[in-house]
């Protein structure tokens, strides 16, 4: 499916993505070893076995990415112009190994580009939830989005 252009998203309207995915243990070593991040709440078993937690956290910039990625398909996939940006991002709730993540976008707002005629900005909340319905990352996106062509 083709994303979605400027005119066709309606402030309000939520997408509950179909696409979902169990997060393993190779996600989250492969992300944190690929990023740089010595974490040992992410990357040491025995560490993460003494914590609060009892066991590793998943990196929440994988759940960040992971979240915006799965509603690529539904809501953006070939019509983005650019990220703009994210903001008021919260994880309130950790992420395990074997945890499986369902995402919904709500459309927050839409206009069209001051400078730009054949573009518009949309944000759109997204948010993140695991197999027991915790919500477990939620943020705030700015996509510059294409208009359809004249």
């Amino acid at each position: 499916m083709a994303g979605l252009y400027l005119e066709e998203f309606v402030v309000g309207h939520v997408f509950q993505h179909t696409l979902r995915k169990t997060v393993t243990e190779s996600d989250n070593m492969l992300f944190s070893v690929m990023t740089l991040n010595p974490q040992p709440l992410h990357i040491d078993f025995d560490f993460a076995a003494k914590s609060e937690w009892g066991k590793p956290l998943v990196n929440s910039l994988f759940t960040l990415g992971l979240m915006i990625g799965i509603s690529v398909n539904d809501i953006t996939v070939g019509t983005t112009v650019a990220n703009l940006g994210m903001k008021e991002t919260v994880f309130p709730h950790p992420v395990f190994h074997g945890d499986t993540i369902r995402v919904e976008t709500t459309v927050i707002s839409v206009r069209e580009s001051k400078s730009k005629p054949d573009r518009g900005i949309v944000e759109f909340e997204h948010r993140a939830y695991n197999q027991h319905g915790d919500l477990v990352a939620k943020c705030t996106r700015q996509a510059m989005m294409l208009k359809k062509a004249i």
